[in-house]
């Protein structure tokens, strides 16, 4: 039984395919670096949640690495200003030139929707990309209330994503 709060589970996996309608899109690429160790180190922060806690997401999850079913918690704020968002990872992939996995929201969670974070190697100059898609819509009265500023927030966070991966695959 699935405790996912919207029903196209899997939806962001296909990059080249159109996001549901009725939910804001986010597409967001950008070159990290260049070469196969990139990729792995990239791969492995993502995967491992790395990226998200040195994002300044803290994260809560039992399994060491994100794999379908793995329930994630994330969250921003603290005390009483704490928002957290109840997340499950609904696929992943281990290829030889992709890495990653996207996660759906739960019952909780102030959006309803699913967001992937991927790593790839393109084999003809090896360089490296991230690409963070999403779809969501809001699920609570103050998501509602605050508008457009929910995806621009959204937008600013795969932006800071992507230059918070670059610095972890450079080291």
């Amino acid at each position: 039984m699935t405790t996912l709060s919207y029903p196209e589970r899997g939806a962001s996996t296909d990059p080249a395919a159109a996001l549901p309608a009725g939910y804001n899109h986010l597409r967001h690429r950008v070159l990290i670096g260049h070469g196969r160790d990139v990729l792995e180190r990239a791969g492995a922060a993502v995967t491992t949640f790395r990226m998200h806690r040195a994002a300044g997401v803290a994260v809560r999850t039992e399994a060491d690495r994100a794999e379908p079913g793995v329930a994630v918690e994330c969250s921003i704020g603290f005390g009483p200003f704490r928002l957290a968002a109840p997340c499950e990872v609904v696929w992943s992939t281990y290829e030889p030139d992709r890495i990653g996995f996207a996660y759906g929201t739960r019952t909780g969670h102030p959006e309803h929707g699913e967001e992937s974070f991927i790593v790839e190697l393109d084999p003809r100059d090896l360089a490296v990309s991230f690409t963070v898609t999403a779809f969501s819509r809001p699920a609570r009265w103050y998501t509602r209330l605050a508008g457009p500023v929910v995806p621009l927030c959204q937008r600013l966070y795969a932006h800071h994503c992507g230059r918070t991966l670059r610095r972890l695959a450079a080291s």
